[in-house]
């Protein structure tokens, strides 16, 4: 669950404002905090705010906060927001379309809204093996991100699930901490680059579970071990671990974007522009459901924030253009 702010102020449906931000993680609540530093008049759209910050553990790579709970670190992120009087509605956004000069945006409970600019910020899901175990030890020692965890299991066993270049890059990082990296994955080749194949084979900290899947992860109050079954001989062992580091891709909301006209890549991420810019003109999107020629992919809470922030200066810029048009226009 995320959560739930006390509105500072009341907002009534068919409202006009600057802009709207939809969605509530660090990419959302950045864009919303910038835009209100630059003095727009900006409502929060969010199912849950703090996003998958809230179902994060330790979190010790958002620089100048190390060691903090994910929660905790959306906390402060919302407090922070809220010092500027953001009004937020905790609902779904179903549709944005243009209506005359402004955008309208639909939500699922709360009517509509109208805004001069949008920014989209409703990040991506980390897919899940789905077994037994896993939802209860999120952020116990289950994880979706090497990169932003690997650190926590220093000295401990470990094991990465995967078969593609994120899952590979993760073994070889979580290797350098961990005390034994377990990689397990349901083929018995990788399709990750063949250079990152060969260093995880020739590291001694790295054990291959190929042909594997893990069925159940198991422990008390954290990770203690996992089940995993061969797909080949049907055996099924248990190993013990520390941590499982889910490395399976990620997947954003394709078809609500797609609704909205947006410029999609091939893997249904935004395709953005320098400025957060997208192919519609005063829509500007922003974190981990961006993608495109233009953007080197690497979802971390720090990336997210200055995105967020990029996307506001980008916002504003457009509504101070929209109504300079528009003042020159009653001359």
């Amino acid at each position: 669950m995320g959560l739930r702010l006390r509105l500072p102020a009341r907002v009534t449906p068919g409202e006009v404002f600057d802009v709207v931000v939809v969605g509530g993680g660090p990419a959302g609540l950045s864009a919303a905090l910038y835009a209100a530093r630059f003095s727009l008049k900006v409502l929060l759209v969010a199912e849950s705010v703090g996003g998958t910050l809230n179902e994060a553990g330790i979190i010790d790579d958002y620089i100048g906060v190390p060691d903090i709970p994910g929660p905790e670190l959306a906390k402060k992120f919302e407090s922070h927001v809220m010092k500027y009087k953001v009004p937020v509605v905790i609902d779904r956004v179903v549709a944005i379309k243009r209506v005359g000069k402004d955008f309208e945006v639909v939500l699922q409970n709360s009517g509509s809204y109208k805004s001069t600019s949008v920014i989209i910020a409703v990040g991506s899901l980390r897919r899940n093996l789905g077994v037994p175990g896993e939802d209860r030890l999120k952020g116990k020692g289950v994880t979706y991100c090497a990169p932003c965890d690997a650190p926590m299991f220093k000295d401990k066993e470990v094991a990465v699930v995967g078969g593609g270049n994120a899952a590979l890059q993760g073994a070889l990082l979580t290797a350098s901490y961990a005390s034994k990296v377990y990689l397990v994955h349901r083929r018995d080749s990788f399709r990750a680059f063949p250079v990152y194949v060969e260093l995880v084979k020739k590291n001694p900290k790295i054990e291959l579970v190929l042909n594997s899947v893990i069925t159940e992860i198991g422990g008390i109050d954290r990770v203690e071990w996992i089940r995993v079954k061969n797909l080949v001989s049907g055996e099924t062992r248990e190993v013990k671990v520390s941590g499982v580091i889910v490395e399976i891709g990620s997947e954003p909301p394709k078809d609500f974007l797609k609704s909205i006209g947006l410029e999609l890549d091939e893997y249904g991420y935004v395709v953005v522009w320098p400025g957060q810019k997208t192919n519609i003109e005063g829509i500007f999107a922003a974190g981990d459901c961006t993608g495109g020629p233009h953007k080197k992919k690497f979802d971390q809470i720090v990336t997210a924030v200055a995105e967020g922030a990029v996307a506001a200066y980008s916002a504003y810029e457009y509504v101070i253009s929209k109504q300079g048009r528009e003042a020159q226009q009653t001359w």
